[in-house]
């Protein structure tokens, strides 16, 4: 028999196996309803510019709002569910961006689809400084490369489901009736969240070995007191994450944000054809984001260090990311298709293992801050490639975009590594004034 859910979470008399795996579910589903939302104006792109009059530029300005308030609230989340926890700080995630997504059914020019797009931005960047504390609380160190994964797989299945989904929605019923159906999704995802969600320690329906599992790599990290930014900042290991992903984010943002128009516009594709062929290269950034999360657990589980593991992934993935070089100079648009989606596979199992970082680098108090830190970095180098993009593509062509978008990767992962270091537990002292983990600060 099952109690009835409390306040705090679920509350039921019996244990469930594997709950870890059902956890990180739940933020696969909240990520997958995070980019359906996001992509929708992407995809309605073709459609909205032309009845609105937007040039590439334009259009260019409404995804920079979004990435400005992304960008902030990426760092702000990650204090916000630092000092309140994943719970709250999800659930007043959802229900900004859920409510901001569906206001864009009553935009009627550029000033309104900015002004939604910005609230978006605030509440959407919530999601992947909550997805990586949930994963560093619920997942012992090996397994949580696997767990970012599986989380970050949300993103490509919303590719895959968004593509034909908004395509249908939009010729069945129009543009405006199809941000309602995609926004109100989020409602219904908070209530699951509500229901079944708790932190470990308090979760009663966690069994006793997978809490020592868990557990089984923290030792005393419990106890530490929590970091403020001015003292995370003071870690190289900060900057070498937030630096690595000011440089290589920008290419995903850029098939994000421009795939649909650059389809359209340059390789010709009508709408009924983006809904066919778009999501594919998000099929690869699947596979890419489970593949990335294996493979370093793999080699880590074969005597692999976290350290050497982690890179090795991580240099396979700024590798699959320079194949935007040869997309931009196809000839044939299936062929661009293929190297994209080469470039996206690359793409997912670079930051699966970059976003693991924090959680390897710091205690759990502090991994949703560097990850919000991390994210704000990203958003920073979005916002810029955005607007240079609207720009260049307004006056040449998207072939310089994708040339460099191709070199942007190996740059950031040189930087990473050289301003990182070692992948290993850094010093960090608890409550007590002890130092808990070896000495490797700037």
């Amino acid at each position: 028999m099952i109690d009835a859910p409390t306040a705090k979470g679920i509350a039921p008399a019996f244990k469930i196996r594997g709950l870890r795996w059902w956890i990180v579910g739940l933020v696969f589903l909240a990520t997958l309803i995070n980019f359906i939302d996001r992509l929708t104006i992407s995809v309605l792109a073709p459609v909205i510019t032309q009845q609105l009059g937007l040039t590439n530029l334009q259009f260019a300005s409404i995804t920079t709002w979004f990435l400005v308030a992304y960008a902030a609230s990426q760092a702000l989340s990650g204090k916000l569910y630092d000092r309140v926890g994943t719970r709250r700080g999800f659930t007043l995630s959802i229900l900004v961006w859920a409510s901001a997504a569906m206001a864009h059914a009553f935009a009627r020019g550029l000033a309104s689809l900015s002004v939604f797009r910005f609230v978006l931005g605030l509440g959407e960047a919530g999601n992947w400084p909550g997805a990586a504390k949930v994963v560093a609380e619920w997942f012992p160190a090996r397994q949580r490369a696997l767990g970012m994964g599986i989380f970050n797989s949300g993103v490509c299945v919303g590719f895959i489901v968004a593509t034909p989904l908004i395509v249908w929605l939009q010729t069945q019923f129009g543009w405006r009736t199809t941000f309602l159906f995609t926004g109100s999704l989020g409602f219904g995802w908070l209530a699951l969240w509500l229901l079944l969600y708790e932190s470990p320690e308090r979760h009663s329906a966690l069994t006793d070995e997978e809490r020592a599992l868990i557990q089984q790599d923290r030792s005393s990290s419990a106890t530490t007191r929590k970091m403020g930014w001015m003292e995370l900042l003071k870690y190289r290991q900060v900057w070498a994450i937030v630096l690595s992903r000011f440089l290589t984010d920008p290419v995903w943002w850029l098939y994000v944000t421009w795939l649909p128009l650059y389809l359209s516009r340059v390789r010709g594709f009508s709408l009924t054809q983006i809904g066919l062929f778009a999501w594919m290269p998000y099929v690869a950034a699947d596979a890419g984001s489970l593949m990335g999360g294996w493979a370093s657990g793999r080699l880590i589980r074969h005597g692999w260090t976290t350290n050497k593991a982690r890179k090795a992934v991580i240099i396979v993935g700024a590798i699959f990311m320079s194949f935007g070089v040869p997309a931009a100079l196809a000839n044939n648009a299936m062929l661009a298709l293929f190297f994209i989606g080469l470039v996206t596979f690359g793409f997912q199992s670079w930051i699966n293992n970059v976003q693991t970082m924090p959680s390897d680098f710091f205690p759990s108090q502090a991994v949703a801050s560097v990850a919000g830190l991390g994210g704000l970095g990203a958003g920073i180098g979005a916002i810029l490639y955005t607007l240079t993009t609207g720009w260049v593509t307004d006056h040449f062509s998207y072939t310089p975009i994708l040339i460099v978008a191709g070199l942007l990767p190996i740059l950031g992962t040189v930087i990473l590594f050289v301003l990182g270091g070692p992948i290993r537990p850094l010093a960090v002292e608890s409550k007590a004034g002890r130092i808990i983990f070896a000495p490797d600060s700037m």
